[in-house]
């Protein structure tokens, strides 16, 4: 991502979507913004004492967001998958210590509890 649409993307998303995620592309209608956003490859830091391999992505959710100038808008996030050889499972990053100690608002504390739904 270029670092002029990472400044926008401050002016319009939380801090916490910017730094963990990055625009992989974007569409725009006269009446919609969809915004489609990945997981950047950067080990979890609640997993990193152990052996991890990126194994590609959950399934991407779509979520409504606040508009933006009369514009509805939809991310559709892809959540990054781990292989943890130390467990010997699959893990992933666990959104409330990401989002302890920030400060976020209420409407996307529920936004980051309902991506560990997924």
């Amino acid at each position: 991502m270029q670092e002029s649409y990472r400044d926008i993307l401050k002016l319009l998303l939380p801090t916490i979507i910017v730094e963990n995620f990055e625009l992989t592309s974007y569409k725009t209608t006269a009446e919609v913004m969809h915004l489609y956003l990945q997981e950047i490859n950067q080990i979890p830091k609640e997993f990193e004492t152990q052996k991890l391999e990126s194994k590609g992505f959950f399934d991407e959710i779509t979520v409504q967001d606040f508009p933006i100038r009369g514009h509805k808008v939809f991310l559709h996030i892809k959540r990054r998958r781990w292989y943890s050889y130390t467990l010997e499972k699959v893990v992933y990053r666990n959104w409330d210590l990401v989002a302890d100690g920030t400060r976020i608002t209420k409407e996307f504390a529920i936004f980051l509890k309902e991506l560990n739904r997924f």
